[in-house]
């Protein structure tokens, strides 16, 4: 698949349906909540930003983070999931970067952390070939891996 055609947009009343039937391979729904309570949380909590992957025009994943500093001083991911008939082509990768080109524009955007479980081996190596670092931060089951940007406000 061609990643150049990845894009996300921001969750709205033509994706948001879509984003909620989207689903995880088996062995990693324990690893990730729902899209729909993913897209909840963000309508009780503003400063989540939600949004829909697209490859061309279908919608194959979705992501969310923070846009207010958390722990450890920085911009927290909270969610990235491609559909599992999508996963294994690059989808989620070229959406993470382009996520990480939308956190740096935030203020004071030095640190960009995302936790998940130590046995989630695809996050692990999603995350490392992106150039997060673990510096053995824990919270409850998650490990936290941070990635200091260079190009920040």
């Amino acid at each position: 698949m061609d990643t150049e055609n990845v894009k996300i947009v921001e969750l709205n009343e033509d994706n948001w349906y879509e984003c909620c039937l989207l689903e995880v391979s088996s062995e990693q729904t324990k690893y990730i909540e729902s899209n729909a309570i993913s897209i909840a949380q963000s309508k009780f909590e503003p400063s989540l930003k939600p949004y829909a992957i697209y490859a061309g025009e279908k919608v194959v994943g979705f992501l969310m983070y923070n846009s207010v500093q958390e722990e450890l001083d920085g911009y927290w991911i909270y969610r990235i999931m491609v559909d599992k008939s999508f996963q294994g082509k690059g989808i989620a990768k070229a959406a993470t970067t382009i996520m990480l080109a939308e956190m740096a524009k935030l203020p004071q955007a030095e640190k960009i952390i995302v936790g998940y479980h130590p046995d989630n081996k695809a996050a692990h190596h999603l995350y490392a070939s992106l150039g997060f670092i673990d510096k053995g931060d824990r919270f409850g089951k998650e490990m936290a891996v941070i990635k200091k940007m260079t190009n920040h406000s």
